[in-house]
């Protein structure tokens, strides 16, 4: 595989078609016990086209700890964050019928030439759930990486594909943190494909509690 441009910190959509088909493969073949990451192949004009589409991974429950002040601090947030922080949660199956589950997608985005995570939650009749519900279920220490955060903030947009209003972390910073990131870690020059979306993923999860496993960072 080619390597990924550390200088820019994005990457072309033929490369990242590349890295979610690994990166999915990877996923699913440590990760037993979860869902799994799908390729949907898809076109923005239409006609069904192998590279390219999107990443899903449907159905999930966000385990977090909760805190009660997590809804009020983020009503009070200026969309800002810090991009150091770590968590605890992780992602099950859930067979509850009270259960809140969540569907995550990853697609590409041509403009600013990086992933991009949507992502929605619904009750198990089906009901949305609205921003402040699911805000009120992310991790304590989500909140403080959106409240801080110059890097990303949560709205509202059409999916590129399903044409329907889902939540996403906007992009517009993505390059520059992922140049800062992929940089700093001990690939450096050579980090490649494969190491692109678990390191995204390991940034970009924190702010919905979805922890990347250790074993996807290794070369293989």
């Amino acid at each position: 595989m080619r390597g990924v441009c550390t200088r820019s910190g994005s990457l072309s959509a033929a490369d990242f078609y590349a890295s979610a088909i690994y990166f999915s493969q990877r996923w699913n073949e440590t990760n037993s016990d979860f869902p799994n990451w799908v390729w949907i192949p898809c076109s923005r004009l239409g006609a069904i086209s192998e590279d390219e589409g999107y990443l899903v991974l449907e159905k999930i429950k966000l385990q977090t700890e909760r805190n009660d002040s997590n809804l009020e601090e983020l009503n009070n947030c200026d969309s800002s964050a810090n991009d150091d922080l770590t968590d605890e949660a992780t992602l099950v199956d859930v067979h509850s019928h009270d259960a809140h589950l969540y569907d995550l997608h990853i697609a590409y985005s041509f403009t600013y030439k990086v992933p991009v995570l949507y992502f929605r939650g619904y009750k198990s009749d089906g009901c949305h759930l609205s921003l402040d519900e699911i805000k009120e279920e992310l991790p304590s220490h989500s909140v403080e990486i959106l409240q801080k955060s110059k890097w990303t903030f949560m709205t509202q947009e059409e999916h590129p594909y399903l044409n329907t209003p889902w939540y996403t972390l906007h992009p517009c910073g993505t390059g520059d943190w992922m140049k800062l990131l992929l940089s700093s870690t001990s690939y450096g020059e050579n980090i490649s494909l494969i190491q692109y979306l678990p390191a995204w993923l390991s940034v970009i999860g924190q702010t919905v509690g979805l922890r990347v496993p250790l074993e996807l960072y290794s070369r293989s």
